[in-house]
């Protein structure tokens, strides 16, 4: 049984930064990609990171790029989001989710990291809310 636990819930002021975290148990955490994604009030998921099972491949959303971060320990089993200079736009549930690596060699590419259905296991959500 493979468990995802995530951050505790975040509030910061616009401007600020925040990282989250996500620490995987129960199986072989480099057997996994692992990517961000988020939901806010009245919107579909969207995808916000992904990072491929050696950590020298990610992907990131457009709405994101240039300002979020993933990154990845594969000795803590965890997976990070660091997020700068935050605005309330940004405010938002956000989840990690492992996907089982079937094929260790086969290329990682972005449009498949983006696609909620991929994934096999998804932590339980961190809220995050900016304030002006």
């Amino acid at each position: 049984q493979v468990q995802l636990v995530q951050s505790g819930d975040k509030s910061v002021q616009a401007g600020g930064s925040l990282r989250l975290a996500c620490t995987t148990s129960g199986g072989t955490f480099s057997n996994y990609h692992m990517g961000w994604f988020r939901r806010a009030p009245g919107t579909d998921r969207e995808f916000v990171a992904g990072i491929n099972w050696r950590g020298d491949t990610t992907f990131y959303g457009d709405s994101v790029k240039g300002r979020f971060t993933i990154s990845r320990d594969n000795a803590e089993n965890t997976v990070y989001l660091q997020m700068n200079d935050l605005k309330l736009e940004h405010t938002s549930v956000y989840s990690c989710a492992a996907d089982l690596v079937m094929a260790p060699n086969a290329r990682y590419t972005g449009s498949y990291s983006r696609h909620p259905a991929m994934y096999d296991y998804w932590g339980q959500g961190t809220q995050v809310t900016v304030s002006a």
